[in-house]
């Protein structure tokens, strides 16, 4: 091979090469553009996206703070519903702690006791006691002819009523255990108080007392 001959081959290899290399820059930098476009095309959208705009953010912290509230409203209404009864309501048997003894005063008869139960303050209207025997609906009636006063029971302040089961002198009756007592006759949740045995025929009940010894039927 001649010299010139060489000499043209060389050079039209490096053109070559040299347009293959400007080729494939240009695809490089194509490709490095087209994704940097949609890079920042794409981080607009983004930033959106993720960062609500101020009255947005201000209507999901409005909305936080309502339901926070909300919770509160709940839980303080459900704590002051399980809280018991304030002054002037009147008492549900449910409100109160009853306890029951057997004198023997009057020939016989079941003192009742009344507390209100710890943090509840409630009214005992100035109404007969409710107080029943068995299943039968006996129930009894009043042993004083007025009507007591009403009773506020709050902490150890207690209320008496005395129950006679028997009034009649003559044989018979039929017996229990226990008495159901109410507060009024649509107290929904009476109950039910241990007693021993005794015998009832025609019971009856004294009005609410402050104190015992008024609570004696038949004196």
């Amino acid at each position: 091979m001649s010299g010139n001959r060489r000499k043209a081959l060389l050079v039209s290899t490096a053109v070559a090469c040299g347009a293959l290399l400007m080729t494939a820059c240009q695809d490089t930098d194509a490709a490095n553009g087209s994704g940097a476009a949609q890079g920042s095309a794409s981080t607009p959208a983004a930033a959106g996206a993720s960062a609500p705009s101020g009255s947005q953010a201000s209507g999901a912290a409005g909305a936080s703070k309502g339901s926070d509230s909300a919770g509160k409203g709940t839980k303080g209404g459900t704590a002051s519903g399980n809280g018991g009864k304030q002054a002037g309501q009147t008492c549900g048997a449910n409100d109160i702690s009853w306890s029951t003894k057997s004198e023997s005063q009057a020939g016989g008869y079941i003192l009742i006791t009344a507390k209100a139960k710890a943090g509840i303050t409630c009214v005992l209207p100035a109404a007969l006691p409710t107080v029943a025997f068995g299943s039968d609906g006996t129930q009894a009636g009043p042993a004083e002819q007025s009507v007591g006063k009403q009773i506020t029971l709050t902490g150890n302040t207690a209320a008496y009523a005395g129950v006679n089961p028997k009034t009649t002198k003559t044989n018979g009756g039929r017996e229990f255990e226990s008495i159901i007592v109410a507060v009024g006759n649509t107290d929904p949740n009476p109950e039910s108080l241990p007693v021993g045995t005794i015998t009832v025929d025609k019971p009856v009940v004294t009005n609410w007392h402050t104190s015992a010894k008024d609570a004696v039927p038949g004196v």
